[in-house]
């Protein structure tokens, strides 16, 4: 497949490429800034995310559009803004799959209740998890089912791939993931389309 991933130069979109190359794919890394290094075998472009234009002219070239891009963590900058720039990004993407790599804040701790609505959410991570957030609310709001969100347990960092994990829907499947398992299940998505038009998540422990 032709793949292409937006923020391919972060924690989890590096991985994705990574786990896509060794898998045989063809690879598109896209990112506002080059990498200092590269895997052998993908193709870097320079990409503005909020570019629509361009994220179309991307798409219609690839078969699969991964968005590991997310809302700002720059200081000063607004978080939500990510809201109504993901909204054009899915709009540009159109009819091509779009893989998202969504936040944990999102997932359901009972009914009705989400991560980031408890009162033990960490406030300094709540306003980057409502707009990851928001931007599932305007994927399930479009319907259709040529997008699938993963989601990670709350907690995620480097570790190891080891391809063992536990996946479930709407409710965290454990506490902890790996960077690389996650790409794992990211590019698992990709090749197997098992989750058309809906969010899923996973976790190792």
């Amino acid at each position: 497949m032709k793949i292409a991933v937006y923020g391919a130069t972060g924690n989890i979109g590096s991985r994705i490429v990574t786990e896509a190359l060794s898998r045989g794919h063809e690879v598109t890394a896209l990112s506002r800034r080059e990498p200092e290094a590269l895997p052998a075998g993908a193709t870097w472009q320079h990409a503005d995310a909020t570019d629509a234009a361009a994220v179309a002219e991307v798409a219609a070239a690839h078969d699969v559009v991964v968005a590991a891009h997310g809302p700002s963590r720059v200081p000063g900058e607004d978080p939500s803004t990510f809201t109504a720039e993901f909204k054009a990004f899915a709009d540009a993407v159109g009819s091509t799959r779009l893989i998202v790599v969504g936040g944990a804040g999102s997932l359901f701790a009972s009914p009705g209740v989400r991560l980031v609505d408890l009162p033990t959410f960490p406030e300094i991570y709540k306003p980057e998890a409502l707009a990851h957030a928001a931007a599932l609310d305007e994927l399930k709001a479009r319907g259709g089912s040529n997008w699938s969100y993963l989601s990670p347990a709350p907690v995620i960092e480097a570790g190891e791939r080891t391809g063992a994990f536990r996946l479930s829907d709407e409710t965290p499947a454990g506490e902890w993931v790996s960077y690389e398992d996650y790409a794992v299940a990211a590019v698992d998505e990709i090749e197997q389309n098992a989750h058309p038009g809906a969010r899923f998540t996973l976790a190792s422990r």
